[in-house]
């Protein structure tokens, strides 16, 4: 797959996936147009040799994997992972604010966004309903599905430079009152104008049955309404919301897709990472050791497996900012279009050590794509990503590594437009070669 098409179809990902509800969905969806089985955590698991699974958990984190010779504790399992969430804002559960004949709708803030970038455009509602419905035959029920609006319903509004003065010097956002977005003026704005628009559109939802008779939750977001585009003058960038984290999960995805080969392949897409993983879906919770388990059920074989293992980490990574030079460390400054970055920090915020770096600086090469490395300046704290709590918690030996990126959280996200195409062609030298270069190391 050349760059142009590649980016093509992260352009569609990254915009049909406004939540991580919809990017496990359209996850798969790609899964079983390939062939992939879903599994349930609730039902037994037959699993065969050189075939697909995937598993998915609260509709917004899933398991992939291909099981190869179905004997990974004597070659290991080649594992990557993402996190599905976005840095966002939320919808509360009771979010209509009416004012003026002007309806708004609470927010929390989800994760550390960008919240300056959140102001004047166009906002899209997108997420999971629980609908109680009546079924075939009157029979009461519940179901669950996605909606997107898929356009720019609402938008927060700045106040206007001749009412704060300040704005440019001393801006300041209070989340509680400067952050509910504009929904609905005039004659529109009347008290559950909100909830008669969900109950319209969970009438899309597949098992929402004959008749609808009540919202009985959501989780709703706002996010970008605008697609993804390239800019500069050669199109030598990439300006699209949520590439921390999307952009890896794609990759990992179309890298999966391709293997056939006999050692047993996983990636884990987990969601809450932005907000400490502290979740049945996200990294810290139970999910990959759950369906590892499943997948290894023997006590002494998984042990044997998890240390045959290897994980590489994928989460994007700063890059240097032209106008800000001076929060970078001198030499670990990175760069659009130069290749994945590798990750390395002395408190193991990040997962990667000598021997992790080693194994990923040689599937660079193998694959014939440049890297970098990048280390936070040593008198600012720094992230951390879902590498260390799988690596903790399983013994597997870990690499941080991730996609160049500016403006990292902000509403809408720079990163070159080779860099998403760079990571992939890693990610596939990791799943599609048979040899084992540093097993003897870890």
């Amino acid at each position: 797959m050349d760059i142009e098409s590649y980016n093509k179809n992260l352009f569609h990902f990254l915009h049909t996936s406004p939540t991580p509800f919809h990017a496990v969905a359209n996850t798969a969806e790609a899964l079983r147009k390939k062939g992939f089985i879903k599994l349930l955590e609730t039902e037994p698991w037959h699993l065969e040799r050189a075939s697909g699974y995937f598993v998915v958990r609260n509709d917004s984190a899933i398991i992939v994997f291909y099981t190869g010779d179905l004997k990974p504790w004597e070659t290991g399992i080649k594992l990557c992972g993402g996190h599905t969430d976005s840095p966002c804002l939320k919808v509360k559960p009771m979010p209509e604010l009416q004012n003026n004949t002007m309806t708004r709708l609470g927010v929390e803030v989800y994760g550390g966004a960008l919240l300056n970038t959140w102001f004047d455009r166009g906002l899209n509602l997108a997420g999971r309903l629980v609908l109680r419905c009546r079924g075939k035959n009157n029979t009461p029920c519940l179901a669950s599905g996605l909606i997107n609006m898929d356009a720019p319903v609402a938008v927060i509004p700045s106040l206007p430079i001749h009412l704060d003065r300040e704005a440019n010097t001393k801006k300041t956002i209070n989340a509680q009152e400067d952050l509910p977005p504009l929904l609905l003026t005039g004659a529109f704005s009347k008290p559950g104008a909100l909830n008669e628009a969900l109950l319209n559109a969970g009438k899309h939802i597949p098992d929402a049955g004959h008749e609808i008779e009540e919202i009985m939750g959501f989780d709703l977001f706002f996010s970008d309404a605008q697609p993804p585009f390239y800019a500069g003058l050669n199109k030598e960038i990439i300006s699209a919301p949520r590439l921390d984290n999307l952009l890896s999960c794609h990759a990992a995805l179309e890298s999966l897709l391709l293997t056939r080969g006999t050692t047993p392949c996983l990636a884990i897409l987990a969601d809450h990472e932005e907000v400490g993983s502290e979740t049945p879906a996200g990294a810290r919770g139970s999910f990959l050791t759950d369906t590892l388990t499943r997948i290894v059920p023997d006590p002494e074989q998984r042990l044997r497996t998890f240390a045959r293992s290897f994980m590489i980490s994928l989460d994007n990574a700063h890059a240097l900012h032209p106008a800000h030079a001076e929060r970078y460390d001198t030499g670990h400054a990175c760069l659009l279009n130069q290749g994945p970055v590798l990750k390395l920090n002395a408190a193991m915020r990040y997962a990667s050590d000598a021997v992790s770096t080693a194994l990923f600086r040689q599937l660079c090469q193998e694959a014939s794509v440049p890297m970098q490395t990048f280390v936070m300046k040593s008198d600012m704290p720094c992230g951390s990503t879902i590498g260390p709590c799988i690596s903790s918690a399983t013994g597997i030996k870990t690499v941080d590594v991730g996609a160049p990126t500016m403006a990292m959280h902000a509403i809408r996200e720079l990163t070159g437009n080779t860099d998403p195409h760079s990571l992939f062609k890693v990610l596939k030298q990791w799943f599609t070669t048979g040899a084992e270069p540093l097993l003897s190391l870890t």
